[in-house]
């Protein structure tokens, strides 16, 4: 069709109003599936201490003859564990003319920043606490470091070829080390069964399993995923179930959820009731000295992975990884 001459088109037009939406949308991810379940708490000091107990075995042969005196049984003392905290920062800058003008989407550029590196410092516990990280004592020039979730396993451990030497704690030096890789190896179901099953005998549930995209495709596949509806009553709405969210074995049910920040190579098998992220400084918001024509501000948080006992949580590792490669991998 021929547009008449003359005709005002909007294609040479100046002066038309901007349409920009006051909605900002941010694709970064920001979950932190155990930052987000563990428990959070406070320290005093830089290296807490918190002491664990364990009971004794049981015994089938546990009689005694009508009348006898009494025998002590042996006393196991608790053992003392600690961690290191770890400050955490991000500055942020912003001119005096950016937070003067007149924005979309947010009141104040200086409060949008600050609230997006708050996400990012998230973000930033979430890998280390999730990592195969070892403690760092610190001393006047160097950070202190705690030890991630990773690290901290040696009692129900599946590892590759290779991997001789776990981490752990250390009651000698009083810090954990990180575990040594191994072969890698393709995630099975078999294996996952085996290592429940191992879990379950020294005493641990299992409840969540965390890994990367590519080994929670894989355990997609397995036969034990729980199917896509649950069962309800007629009265209540059907509960659907993502693939792979629920796995069934013979110990319970255990819940599947990928993490953009924790080892692809690694599965980790969480109870979050014996994790604590403990606080010695909480998250502050400070402002820091003006030297020109700008602003800055400094939000920060000091804290540590306190393991309750890690004989309650397990690690698949050594797994190989398929597709591009995650952060935390």
């Amino acid at each position: 069709m021929t547009v008449p001459a003359q005709t005002v088109q909007t294609f040479a037009m100046v002066g038309i109003r901007e349409d920009l939406s006051d909605a900002i949308s941010n694709i970064d991810p920001t979950e932190t599936p155990l930052y987000s379940r563990f428990k959070k708490g406070k320290c005093d000091n830089r290296t807490p201490e918190w002491q664990i107990d364990t009971r004794r075995d049981a015994n089938a042969n546990n009689k005694v003859v009508e009348g006898s005196d009494a025998t002590n049984k042996a006393v196991t003392p608790t053992t003392r564990l600690k961690n290191v905290v770890q400050l955490f920062e991000g500055t942020v800058q912003v001119s005096t003319t950016a937070n003067a003008v007149k924005t979309a989407g947010r009141a104040n550029e200086m409060d949008y920043q600050v609230a997006k590196e708050g996400e990012a410092l998230k973000r930033d516990i979430e890998a280390r606490i999730s990592g195969n990280y070892p403690s760092v004592l610190g001393a006047d020039d160097t950070p202190g470091e705690m030890a991630g979730f990773e690290a901290w396993i040696t009692s129900n451990d599946n590892r590759g070829g290779g991997a001789a030497a776990q981490g752990g704690f250390n009651t000698g030096t009083g810090l954990v080390a990180a575990a040594n890789d191994g072969t890698q190896r393709a995630l099975t179901e078999t294996i996952f069964r085996e290592f429940i099953r191992g879990c379950w005998m020294n005493g641990a549930k299992i409840p969540l399993v965390v890994t990367g995209a590519s080994n929670k495709q894989t355990m997609s596949g397995f036969s034990g995923i729980a199917q896509a509806t649950n069962d309800v009553k007629s009265s209540e709405r059907v509960t659907i179930v993502g693939a792979a969210d629920v796995y069934v074995s013979d110990y319970g049910r255990h819940t599947i959820i990928p993490s953009r920040l924790s080892r692809d190579r690694t599965v980790l098998g969480v109870d979050p009731a014996f994790w604590e992220v403990s606080f010695l400084q909480p998250f502050k918001r400070g402002k820091l000295a003006k030297t020109g024509h700008s602003e800055r501000e400094m939000l920060s948080c000091e804290c540590t992975l306190k393991s309750r006992n890690e004989k309650a949580n397990g690690v698949i590792a050594d797994l190989t990884v398929t597709g591009p490669v995650e952060e935390g991998t």
